[in-house]
Formats: structure tokens, sequence, C-alpha cells
């Protein structure tokens, strides 16, 4: 693979594995993995895309396959612009997943994000992942492929608790369901 930070430009990929994300439509709010995060990464994806100096940006989410969802989340591949595309990656079972059990397929997620950039012939300038699940997949992808990671939270999850204690939930279930 060549390096795109010569005459071709940077190469981003950006990764956020959970929620539902579309270039369109957006279905914000719809649970609570399908939030501001799924609108600032597409944003993101978009405004770097038409930076001059950018080549490429890929957006790396998990593909979903599930009639309860629509059928967008099954395309592996849907443009987002003339240098942006969002790449939707098989990791665990097709259908839609709380991002809680996404952990045990986190490392199938990698897998295919590195034979996807494979694909493309060029190494990444960076890669920069987004929440928990993503910053894991992200630390694996700029190890094996010696490139910087930057990597952005989203949530605390002081924040979260607050508002779960707020609507009901005792501390117990939090803890066993979330921690």
């Amino acid at each position: 693979m060549t390096r795109s930070t010569g005459q071709g430009g940077l190469y981003i990929c950006l990764v956020s594995v959970h929620g539902l994300i579309r270039g369109e439509n957006l279905e914000l709010g719809r649970d609570a993995d399908t939030g501001g995060q799924t609108l600032y990464v597409v944003e993101l994806a978009r405004a770097l895309a038409r930076r001059p100096e950018v080549e490429r940006v890929d957006l790396f989410t998990r593909r979903v396959v599930d009639p309860r969802v629509d059928d967008d989340y099954a395309r592996p591949d849907e443009p987002l612009g003339d240098n942006a595309h969002i790449i939707r990656i098989d990791a665990g079972p097709e259908e839609y997943l709380p991002k809680e059990a996404l952990w045990e397929y986190l490392n199938c997620f990698t897998d295919g994000a590195l034979a996807h950039i494979a694909s493309v012939g060029l190494t990444p300038t960076l890669v920069h992942s987004h929440y928990a699940d993503a910053g894991y997949v992200g630390v694996r992808l700029a190890s094996n492929l010696g490139v910087p990671l930057v990597h952005t939270g989203h949530s605390l999850g002081r924040v979260k608790r607050r508002r779960l204690l707020a609507h009901g939930e005792s501390g117990e279930t939090i803890e066993n369901t979330y921690a």
C-alpha cells in the first residue's frame, strides 16, 4: 500500500461502530444508540472530504441486515459525496444490536476494516474513532497500520447514569446493564 500523504492528499478513516448511520434522513432519536453522534460523524466525513488536501474519507460503521430497519443500513458502500463514503462492515449477527452487545464482534469489525483499507490500496493518514467501541477498533487499526489515532469520546458515563436514574432506572440495573 502507498501512504496517501503525497500528491494524492490525505486519506482519513473515521470509525463509529454503533447506531444506525446513513447519509440522508438520519433517524436521530430512534433509540439510545442513534443520536447526535451519528449526525456528527456524517457531517464530519462530508466536511473533511470538501477540504482540498483530503483525497478520501471512509466512515466505517457496522452493516445491519434486519427487517426492523431500513435497507439502507445493509448497503456495504454508500457515497456521501465525491470523496467520502460510508463503509459498512460485517461483524457479528446481521441484526441490529445495541452497542453493549457489540464488544465481542469488534475484532471481526477491525479485520473487515483492514480488508477494506487493503482493497483501497492506500494507507490512511490517520484514524479518528468515535465512542468507546470505536476507540477499541481505532487503537487496533492505527497500531496495525502504523498511523496516528485521534479519539472523540462523545459521551460520559456519569451524564448517561444521571439521565437513566432520572428516568427511573435503579443504580443496580444500570450497573448490570451498562457497566
